[in-house]
């Protein structure tokens, strides 16, 4: 896959299909879209095209708002649509000129004129241009006049619910992984760079690697105790991912941290990729050590039996 950060390093190929959003998850519904894309570049011996963008656009729009959080970081989103065997990505800057942008110069300057778009394909109730005013029947419209067809992809569902990347920052925020890795199509996962601690698990038998997200826009999940995979230089280590306040210690801020089960390397400095498979349970503030570690033995257990059916 070709990736573009600047729309006019792309070069137009024969029988473009192409698509546009922001694709923040590249979720099942997302997906879909990406096949029919890849399957009308097949018919039509064409190439796929994708168009996205970063910052997410909602950063942009909304500068103060303090708590916008995104699913993927612009490399995981990168990899995830590399993985769905697309021939073309075209990342666009999103800054408050680009939003100011009516539908009709998207259209034409970046559709027509840039990627001579042969076939567009567009997810339910897409709108595009300043104010969102671009919608199906702009683009059907100018489809006949600028020769290029338009399809649109009807709204993806599970279980009578429609997929959406709101949907899953929703579960993510209260700890419900079965139903965001569900609509996600895999495992959520975030990167961190271990830092240190203050070592108080390590002296009940639990010992812990305290993580700092590599980047702050990125979507942790709610407090809890979860079951977990750690990825450590190409291998893959079972353990507990705790988020939370450390109540039982009267913390004063919120901490990521992971306990992975028969490791002893020393890893400060470096970056672990956390697995986040299921949620064990909400915390609790405990009377003292004996008690949480009495709970953490449960809960490892717990989580032994989960990671066993994935890993």
């Amino acid at each position: 896959m070709k990736v573009y950060r600047n729309i006019d390093d792309f070069r137009p190929v024969p029988n473009t299909v192409v698509t546009i959003g922001t694709f923040d998850g590249v979720h099942t519904g997302h997906q879909v879209i990406l096949d029919r894309v890849k399957q009308l570049a097949g018919e039509i011996n064409g190439s796929s095209v994708i168009i996205t963008f970063n910052p997410h656009p909602q950063k942009v729009l909304h500068p103060e708002e303090k708590n916008i959080f995104v699913l993927n970081t612009v490399e995981e989103k990168t990899e995830l649509i590399r993985k769905n065997g697309i021939d073309h990505l075209i990342i666009l800057p999103f800054t408050k000129e680009f939003a100011s942008v009516s539908y009709l110069d998207f259209i034409k300057n970046i559709l027509i004129d840039k990627l001579k778009v042969s076939r567009l394909v567009i997810g339910y109730d897409h709108h595009f241009g300043k104010d969102r005013e671009g919608q199906l029947q702009h683009l059907q419209e100018y489809g006949k006049k600028f020769n290029f067809k338009v399809e649109e992809v009807k709204a993806q569902k599970i279980e009578d619910t429609a997929i959406s990347s709101t949907k899953i920052r929703k579960a993510l925020m209260v700890g419900d992984l079965i139903t965001a890795n569900k609509f996600l199509g895999y495992y959520y996962s975030f990167r961190g760079q271990v830092v240190k601690g203050d070592e108080i698990g390590g002296t009940i038998g639990f010992p812990t690697a305290n993580l700092l997200p590599d980047d702050s826009a990125k979507l942790i999940p709610g407090d809890g105790i979860y079951a977990a995979l750690a990825e450590f230089k190409g291998k893959t280590y079972k353990g507990m991912l705790y988020i939370g306040m450390r109540s039982t210690l009267n913390g004063t801020k919120r901490v990521i941290e992971i306990n992975i089960f028969n490791f002893d390397k020393n890893i400060y400095s470096e970056f672990l990729n956390v697995i986040c498979i299921e949620k064990l349970r909400d915390e609790i503030k405990f009377s003292g050590l004996d008690k949480l570690k009495e709970q953490l033995l449960r809960d490892k257990e717990n989580a032994e039996k989960i990671l066993s059916t994935i890993a």
